[in-house]
């Protein structure tokens, strides 16, 4: 019953951090393949009056900005600008159509530096490119439910046409997103990626950028990077530079910083819990042992009187402990890493959500650290009862009942 304490928290202390690493491997899965060192800024509502110019004002950025921006910012890696046609479909409410079909999708406008911000996988055809900004091409890479929707299951979408809010593109390419997790702008499976300047002169948008995405060069802060292009849009485009709720923005590099804080936390956390709750096994480990002593202080009166050495009663002692606690912790953490696998197992097949939990377990590095505390606890947990055991003078002992 005594080593069942030292079972429980060897086994606690298994499963919380296999839990915490199952959602820790979830979490950061959102971010795999994505460039955490980048930035997004877009526009909103002045609240500052600022040379001549009314707060409440409305504004945009445009093409000239992100010249600016490139020739200004050296810290900037890659620069993607990108830009979405406002709401007002057709076709009752839907905004693309093929056919008999029609359907209501995320049409965005991008540069092809997006591909390498936000990960994405091409199952068929191409990307959007460089000629394809250049030249104004009218082509369209499409996401995968909206092949799914919009072309049936044998169909090659690749070349043939979409109607998007009354402009044809033909279909270059269907892509996947390899991140589901982080999305900006709405679903990107149920998107359609165009041509930045094809977008803008199909639609009359003129100049208009709606929103941008950059990263920075190695070693250099995305934080002074963010405030930095911040700065040169608010001169260019006339916004007190102490109006801050003009611009919207978000920092990834910050959430990927601030999500690596909140799991140190919660890994301190399991350990203090999982140790303390060990601890308290050990305790009754060194309690019980204490018992062992009284009842055979006898038998170490005669071992004494014989000739044993004071080490070698503290040894024998010591050595006890270390076998009570290390065979019931080395069972707690056998189970609770069979009963993670089999989580893990059954996650799998089930064929679950996993957006949330995912591969929980302890790896090996936890395993030698867990049997070292194991150790250092029997060593503990044996310490106190074989001082007293060796304390004991043999003539006293000899005597005892």
């Amino acid at each position: 019953m005594t080593a069942f304490g030292v079972f429980w928290g060897i086994f606690m202390l298994i499963i919380m951090m296999g839990a915490g690493n199952g959602l820790e491997n979830a979490i950061f899965d959102g971010f795999q393949n994505y460039a955490t060192n980048s930035a997004f800024i877009w526009t909103r509502q002045t609240t500052m009056p600022y040379k001549g110019l009314p707060r409440g004002r409305y504004w945009l950025f445009d093409n000239d900005d992100m010249v600016a921006l490139k020739d200004n910012i050296p810290e900037i890696d890659l620069l993607a600008p990108r830009v979405q046609p406002w709401a007002g479909e057709t076709e009752g409410g839907n905004n693309v159509v093929r056919g008999t079909k029609t359907a209501s999708y995320t049409i965005t406008g991008d540069y092809p530096a997006y591909f390498r911000i936000e990960p994405t996988k091409i199952l068929q055809g191409r990307e959007i490119n460089d000629i394809d900004i250049a030249e104004k091409r009218k082509v369209a890479l499409i996401g995968i439910r909206v092949r799914n929707e919009m072309f049936e299951k044998d169909e090659n979408p690749i070349g043939q046409y979409v109607r998007i809010r009354g402009v044809y593109f033909q279909v270059v390419g269907v892509f996947e997103p390899e991140n589901k997790n982080i999305s900006f702008g709405g679903d990107k499976e149920a998107t359609i990626i165009l041509p930045f300047s094809s977008l803008q002169v199909a639609y009359n948008l003129g100049d208009e950028v709606h929103y941008f995405m950059v990263t920075a060069k190695k070693n250099k802060s995305v934080a002074q990077l963010e405030k930095r292009c911040m700065q040169v849009l608010a001169e260019r485009n006339k916004i007190h530079p102490e109006d801050e709720q003009a611009f919207g923005h978000f920092n990834l590099d910050k959430e990927f910083k601030q999500m690596s804080g909140l799991f140190l936390g919660i890994r301190i956390l399991i350990w203090i819990v999982g140790t303390g709750t060990l601890l308290a096994g050990v305790i009754g480990v060194s309690n019980i042992m204490l018992i062992v002593v009284k009842e055979r202080t006898k038998e170490i009166g005669i071992q004494r009187s014989i000739g044993a050495s004071p080490w070698r009663i503290i040894s024998q002692i010591i050595m006890e402990s270390v076998v009570l606690t290390a065979s019931a912790g080395m069972l707690g953490l056998s189970v609770g890493a069979v009963l993670l696998e089999l989580l893990n197992y059954q996650l799998i097949n089930s064929g679950g959500n996993s957006e949330m939990f995912k591969n929980p377990g302890v790896d090996f590095n936890i395993a030698i650290t867990a049997l070292i505390v194991l150790i250092a606890s029997g060593i503990f947990a044996g310490f106190i009862p074989a001082r007293k055991a060796v304390s004991i003078k043999p003539v006293e002992a000899l005597r005892a009942e």
